[in-house]
C-alpha cells in the first residue's frame, strides 16, 4: 500500500471512528497504569487504540458479548507495548477471542525418549503465530488491581505478538553476538538464566516464576511488570528494566521521554503486505 493511501486511511479512521471521550476516560479511570502516562503518550495511545480497533475483529466465546467498553480496555492495553514501536508490530493477526474466564487446554509433549506426556493447562491468555489472540475477560477486567503484582494478561500476550513479529527471542542462536541486537539479546538471555536459577532455588521473586519456563516467557512476564509496575521491576531487576527500556523505547518508571542515545534497534519489522 502506498504511503499517501495509508495516511489517508489512517486519518479517515481517526476522524470517523474515534473512541468516545467518556469511554476513553472510563478506561483510564479503571487502569491507573495507563492514566499516569503523559498527556502526549495518552493522545498517541488513544490514536493507536482507535486504529487497532478498526483493524481487529473481536469475538466472544460461548455466547459472551464483547461490548465497546471491553474492546477499548483490551485495545488500550494491547497497544501500550507498541506505543513507540509502531502499530505494524501488531499487524500479523486479526482475531481476538474473549472468554469470560480462563480456559483449560490439553497439552501433549514427547520427551527425549519418545514418551508422550499429556496434561491440562489453565490459560488466561494465549497468542499464536498469525493469531488469533485469546484473552480471559476476568483477568483483563481485574488488571487495575493485579498491576500491583506486576501481572497483566493483555501486555503479556501482546509482548508475545511483538516477539513473534520481530523474531526477538527466537534469534538467540543465529544473531551476531557483536551486533547491537545481539548484545541486547544475549544480555536478556543472561538475565533469564539468573532468574531461572533463582526460581529453581525457590527464592521469592517479584516477577512471576512462570518466566523461568523459557526465554520468550521471561520476555513476556518481564514486559508485564515493566508496563504496570515499573518501579518494582526497576528496583528488583534494574538490568532487566534497562533492557526493556531500550527495546520498547519507553521509560515508565520515570515517565521521561525515551532517548535513543544513538540506538537504531529495534528497527521496524518487515513491511506489511498489501
Amino acid at each position: 500500500m502506498s504511503g499517501w493511501l495509508q495516511r489517508w486511511r489512517r486519518n479517515r479512521t481517526l476522524q470517523r471512528r474515534p473512541i468516545p471521550d467518556p469511554l476513553w476516560q472510563l478506561t483510564l479511570a479503571r487502569f491507573p497504569f495507563l492514566a499516569r502516562r503523559s498527556a502526549a503518550d495518552l493522545a498517541a495511545l488513544r490514536e493507536m487504540a482507535t486504529l487497532f480497533l478498526a483493524e481487529k475483529e473481536f469475538s466472544g466465546a460461548a455466547g459472551l458479548e464483547v461490548s465497546d467498553e471491553m474492546a477499548v480496555a483490551i485495545a488500550a492495553q494491547a497497544c501500550l507495548p507498541a506505543l513507540k514501536l509502531g502499530l505494524e508490530w501488531l499487524d500479523r493477526f486479526v482475531g481476538i477471542v474473549v472468554h469470560e474466564d480462563a480456559v483449560v487446554a490439553r497439552r501433549e509433549m514427547a520427551d527425549d525418549d519418545g514418551v508422550v506426556h499429556a496434561w491440562d493447562e489453565e490459560l488466561a491468555g494465549e497468542a499464536m503465530s498469525g493469531g488469533p489472540v485469546m484473552l480471559a475477560w476476568r483477568d483483563v477486567d481485574e488488571a487495575g488491581e493485579s498491576a500491583q503484582d506486576g501481572y497483566n494478561v493483555v501486555v503479556h500476550e501482546f509482548a508475545h505478538v511483538i516477539d513473534m513479529r520481530g523474531d526477538v527471542t527466537a534469534s538467540l542462536e543465529t544473531v551476531n553476538p557483536q551486533s547491537e541486537r545481539g548484545v541486547w539479546l544475549h544480555a536478556l538471555a543472561d538475565e533469564y538464566e539468573r532468574f531461572a536459577d533463582r526460581v529453581e532455588r525457590e527464592e521469592e521473586t517479584f516477577l512471576d516464576p512462570y518466566g523461568a519456563e523459557a526465554l520468550e516467557e521471561f520476555f513476556a512476564v518481564a514486559a508485564e511488570a515493566f508496563f504496570v509496575a515499573p518501579g518494582e521491576l526497576k528496583t528488583e531487576q534494574p538490568r532487566v528494566y534497562e533492557l526493556l527500556r531500550t527495546f520498547f523505547r519507553q521509560d515508565p518508571a520515570t515517565m521521561s521521554p525515551w532517548r535513543s542515545e544513538g540506538s537504531q534497534w529495534p528497527r521496524d519489522p518487515s513491511p506489511r503486505s498489501g
